[in-house]
This record gives C-alpha cells, structure tokens and sequence, in this order.
C-alpha cells in the first residue's frame, strides 16, 4: 500500500478557504449565568425535518467547557457591515459582551440584533471530530432580514453575489473581433453611470445645471468653504477645469458665495443641489430596491474597492 502524501497544515487551512463560508456568532450561557460567545463559520445544516443544525468548536477554546455544558445555544448569520462585530467575537480575553444591545429570545443564550438570520437551538447531539467537537442542534425558533449576509473566503470578509446575465439583447457572429465587449470594465462603468444620471438629469436640467455645476455643488454641500484650488483638487478625477473664473460665474448666478476663508453654496445653490441629490437618492432608491440587498451591498463594496485601487491621490472628501 502506498503511504499517504504528507499534508501542510498551512497549505491545507489555505486550500480549505477557497471554500467560501458564511460568517456566525454562536452564544450560550455559562454555568454561572454569564454570557459566552465565538465566531465561527463551520456552521451547516443537518436536517429539514426535523430543523436541525451543526456547527463545530476547537478543543482549544476557552469556552469549550461553557458549550459543551449547555442545553440551549444561538447561531447568529452575520450580515455585511457586522465586520467589527465578527473580529470581537473571534478575539480571545476580552469582554465581547460589553455595551451590545441584546434582543430577548426563548432561552437565556444571548440573541444579538442586526443579523442576516438567527436559529434558536437546543442540544441534540455532541461528537468529536479530530481536533472539534461538533454540536448538533434542534431548531426551535428562527428569524431572518433582508440583509446581505457576510461572507469569509481566502482568508477575508467578502459580499456574495448574483451572477449577472449578459448586457447584450443581441448574440452577433462578429462579437469575437469587436475592439471590445460588453466585459470591459470601461464599458461597464460608463454606460451604469450615464444611466443613472439620466434618471435625474430633468430635474437638473430645470435647475440649470450643467455637470460642472452640479460637481461643484454637490462637493461644496459636503465640505464648505473650499478655496478655488481645493476645489479644483476635488474635481480633477471628472477631466473638467474648475477655475475662478467658472467659480465666479456660479457666484453671478446666486448659486455660491465668495468668503475670505473660500466658496460656499449660498441660499439658491443650497436649495438647488438639495432637490437634485433628492431626484437623485430617488432613482438611487429605485435602482437598490430591483438590486435587492445582496447585490446593492455587492455593488458599492466592489465599487469601493475599485476606487481604493485606482485612486491617483485625490483628497478626501469626507473626514
């Protein structure tokens, strides 16, 4: 018989997070009352009928002993932006309770608000698995959101998504030897963009606002006053050239006034861009509600991640 190769512990732990996983706290109650709670993504389900779940602990742990003990214990699906909440939970030696708001449930175990979805669950079974115990558990009660859920893959948190079908309505022959296809990213980027302006472009257009306009009152309804070079600074990333010139002209228009310290919106340019951004968070609005949660949160973190790689050093708009 041939021996069995040698396995890396550390190449194997990195082969397994290829396989993305949900993101869990698990919470019961210690002997002494006292509330005991980890994170973790072993989490699966067993059973339909009966509802029943599993998740697994290393032997290692500090509350092993707490689990092991109880008869009642919570699975809380963390959704995306529980990030923080997941790192304290995953910490040893530290008070992960302390100043988090706790729902009420059916046992004493901690049930923790905010989440994708929560199980209730009593014992069922416990067994060993190598270096885990694995806890079986009935589920007597459960609730879910639309949250997006957190997801743990390669190591790091990511947002799951939906995989989206083809832009195109027409499959040409002589797709393969176009310059570029519905993939490329530039394409991708411009044509969202030029589509959502366009759901609230009449409302700007009946303000009079051209897009130089509306750039730099909607920076200027952020941070206020802005010098003429700061604000140049801010809007370099549209290629158009905010100079005194065009900023003195907004100022002819009544839409920002001229300060010692900079330029800041005055009356007219105040309500101006506040009935645009209104237009706007509507078709925003509209867009995330047909995305649904899962991939509106998908959206903004790639979008924000994009960012962050290409940002050529502009300044920061919010502080």
């Amino acid at each position: 018989m041939n021996a069995s190769p040698a396995i890396d512990p550390r190449d194997f732990r990195q082969a397994l997070g290829m396989f993305a996983t949900g993101v869990t706290i698990v919470t019961t109650c210690a002997e002494d009352g006292s509330p005991v709670g980890v994170t973790a993504n072993s989490f699966n389900s067993v059973s339909l009928q009966p509802p029943m779940v599993l998740w697994s602990l290393a032997k290692t742990a500090r509350s092993l002993t707490a689990f092991s003990a109880a008869t009642h214990w919570n699975v809380h699906v963390l959704a995306n932006g529980q990030e923080a909440l997941s790192n304290r939970f995953a910490r040893p030696g530290e008070d992960k309770f302390a100043g988090l708001p706790l729902d009420q449930g059916s046992t004493a175990a901690p049930l923790i608000p905010g989440c994708a979805a929560r199980f209730e669950c009593r014992t069922a079974f416990q067994y060993e698995g190598g270096d885990h115990i694995i806890f079986v558990g009935e589920v007597m009660r459960y609730d879910r959101s639309e949250r997006a859920p957190l997801v743990y893959v390669t190591g790091g948190y990511a947002v799951a998504s939906k995989v989206a079908a083809d832009v195109s309505t027409a499959q040409t022959a002589d797709r393969a030897s176009a310059p570029y296809s519905e993939n490329l990213l530039g394409y991708l980027l411009g044509r969202a963009h030029h589509q959502f302006l366009a759901g609230f472009r009449p409302t700007r257009d009946a303000r009079g606002l051209s897009d130089p306009d509306f750039f730099v009152l909607s920076l200027l309804a952020v941070r206020a006053p802005l010098s003429a070079t700061e604000i140049a600074e801010h809007i370099a990333y549209t290629g158009i050239d905010i100079g005194p010139v065009a900023l003195q002209a907004l100022v002819a228009r009544d839409l920002l006034r001229a300060t010692p310290e900079g330029y800041a919106l005055s009356a007219a340019g105040q309500d101006a861009i506040l009935h645009v951004m209104a237009a706007a968070k509507g078709v925003e609005a509209d867009i995330m509600a047909r995305l649904g949660e899962l991939d509106a949160a998908a959206l903004r973190n790639g979008l924000k991640r994009l960012i962050a790689l290409s940002d050529p050093g502009l300044p920061t708009l919010w502080t």
